[in-house]
């Protein structure tokens, strides 16, 4: 038996998962609920929310930044986009994308412009344009004779043994009948593209499984013999449209689709709808496909040092500067796996890239070495995998050094990190009702809120003490099981319990609230800093469980620098 002071000053490392009770070296905590870790490692009440609008569906939350004073939320429910500036309802758009398939929407920005793209869904163009916005099909680019179109072509592994006969057509001398020597055209193939004969073929006729009519620009000679050497667009409505999408370099970069799901097509150099691959000179389009043992699908690309392709088995980069269709050095450099079944938008944190792992469990950050040659995915939520549970959503706010992850459950995963200070720390944020997305704004962390009566934009303020002006919430940080001399304790007798304050008005010890000076809830009074305390809370055998538990619930700021516990022990 030994008396002991224990003190706590740093709470680094958040809530930890039970597995980890036992370990000496770890700043944790077994509860973060609604609290930050700060800078300092000390513990803050989470900023309430402000509502914005109602929002028609569930939907999702992006960002678009178009200058530096002209930030947009733009906010996806089923078949619309409201578009929010200064938190008003700046425009309405009608979209093509149903409230399922959200979920594997993807999208780039370059200045003015947002491009999005989904493998079952013709890629649309956001174009900002006097205060106002437009949503359009994105054109490639077109040819000389103004009917072919820069868009790559590809043999199809389905197409490998197909011959193509040409025949003319009744419609006219510009058309043919092309048949192949086994089924192959579906009515899909109309509107889609071929290129053989040395020029492009538009399909404008499904005829049966063997036959479709084509038109080209211009007479042609009918072949004596069946064509092997043809190929067919990459994108269309049959074999899918691209998956994923960044600019890097100057190119656009589509990876993946839903019938070539490992190919990564780059377009022209400054000419973003221009995807032909020419003769190769060095700005001209490129086309290529990740090969390994393994099939993988492209989950997402990445614009960072490198090109990074994030693929459901490994992570790999391009590290080619400048990027050259004769030089793309390309390798993978981690076997983690991303997240297929939707789109978990990267985020870079501290020059790194996050990424939610293929588990579903993990959260990596994708880093190079001290040598800049290879990358490293190391796993941010090693201590709290308890808290990454089925991620809908993810989100990082610079300014405040925050990750937000959405799980389905309603509850948000929050990462207070900031690796100069030696500060990694999960917690959950939980309101009256249901998270369903986040997003980051001019330095403000939107969040779409199901509630009892609706869907609703908020955004998270510093000075507000509530949830929408109507709903409290309450917050808790609970000790991990103490530890005194590396050894477990066995029996406990606590005689107090202090807790080193800061510009707090509410505070409740292992369930007794407080009472803090009278004068310090007068207006402009920022609250008691100081010590306050708890006596005579009895001896125990339970110590497997938290020693002591702040906790709350009355919409005040509180601010906990250090816990310090008093009592003896035996082991």
């Amino acid at each position: 038996m030994g008396d002991f002071i224990k003190t706590q000053n740093s709470f680094s490392n958040g809530e930890v998962s039970s597995q980890f009770y036992a370990h000496d070296n770890i700043n944790g905590l077994s509860v973060l609920e609604n609290m930050d870790v700060l800078a300092g490692g000390g513990l803050s009440r989470r900023a309430g929310l402000r509502r914005v609008a109602g929002l028609p569906d569930v939907g999702r939350l992006i960002s678009f930044s178009v200058a530096d004073d002209r930030d947009y939320i733009l906010a996806l429910s089923d078949g619309y986009m409201d578009i929010f500036y200064n938190n008003e309802l700046s425009q309405h758009l009608p979209t093509p994308w149903d409230k399922d398939s959200l979920a594997k929407l993807q999208f780039a920005q370059r200045f003015g412009t947002m491009i999005f793209v989904h493998p079952d869904f013709v890629p649309q163009t956001l174009r900002y344009n006097d205060d106002s916005f437009i949503l359009s099909d994105f054109s490639f680019a077109r040819g000389d004779d103004d009917m072919s179109l820069y868009i790559p072509f590809m043999k199809f592994d389905d197409a490998s043994d197909i011959k193509i006969t040409v025949s003319s057509n009744t419609s006219g001398t510009n058309y043919a009948t092309l048949t192949t020597n086994s089924d192959f055209w579906t009515a899909e193939n109309v509107g889609g593209r071929l290129f053989l004969l040395d020029r492009q073929w538009l399909i404008t006729e499904y005829v049966n499984p063997t036959q479709v009519v084509a038109y080209t620009n211009g007479a042609y000679t009918v072949p004596s013999t069946a064509i092997s050497d043809w190929r067919e667009a990459a994108f269309g409505t049959r074999r899918g449209w691209p998956c994923s999408i960044t600019f890097h370099q100057d190119r656009l970069v589509f990876g993946g689709s839903r019938t070539w799901p490992s190919g990564v097509w780059m377009s022209a150099v400054g000419a973003h709808n221009n995807f032909n691959t020419g003769t190769g000179l060095d700005d001209e389009a490129i086309s290529l496909t990740l090969l390994s043992q393994q099939r993988q699908q492209i989950c997402t690309v990445v614009s960072s040092d490198n090109l990074q392709i994030l693929t459901t088995t490994g992570e790999w980069a391009i590290s080619s500067k400048p990027l050259t269709p004769s030089s793309v050095d390309i390798k993978q450099h981690t076997s983690v796996g991303s997240i297929s079944a939707r789109y978990l938008a990267p985020q870079k944190i501290e020059g790194a890239t996050v990424f939610i792992a293929a588990t579903g469990r993990d959260i990596r950050e994708l880093s190079l070495d001290a040598l800049g040659e290879n990358y490293n995915a190391n796993d941010l939520c090693a201590y709290a995998k308890h808290l990454m549970q089925s991620p809908i959503d993810m989100a990082y706010n610079d300014a405040t050094r925050r990750l937000f992850v959405v799980r389905d459950d309603g509850v948000m995963a929050v990462l207070n990190q900031n690796s100069s200070l030696g500060i990694s720390a999960w917690g959950t944020y939980t309101t009256q009702g249901k998270f369903l997305s986040v997003a980051v704004c001019n330095d403000k962390t939107y969040v779409a809120v199901s509630r009892d009566d609706g869907v609703y934009l908020e955004y998270f303020d510093d000075s507000a003490l509530s949830d929408a002006t109507s709903y409290n919430f309450s917050f808790t940080a609970a000790a991990l099981p103490l530890r005194v001399s590396n050894h477990n304790v066995r029996r406990l007798r606590i005689r107090k319990i202090s807790a080193r304050v800061l510009d707090t008005k509410t505070i409740s010890i292992n369930g007794c609230h407080i009472v803090l000076p009278n004068e310090i809830y007068d207006d402009g009074n920022s609250g008691y800093s100081g010590d306050v305390f708890k006596s005579q809370l009895g001896t125990t055998h339970e110590t497997i469980f938290a020693p002591w538990r702040i906790h709350g619930c009355a919409p005040q700021p509180i601010t906990v620098l250090s816990v310090t516990i008093y009592g003896w022990y035996t082991v």
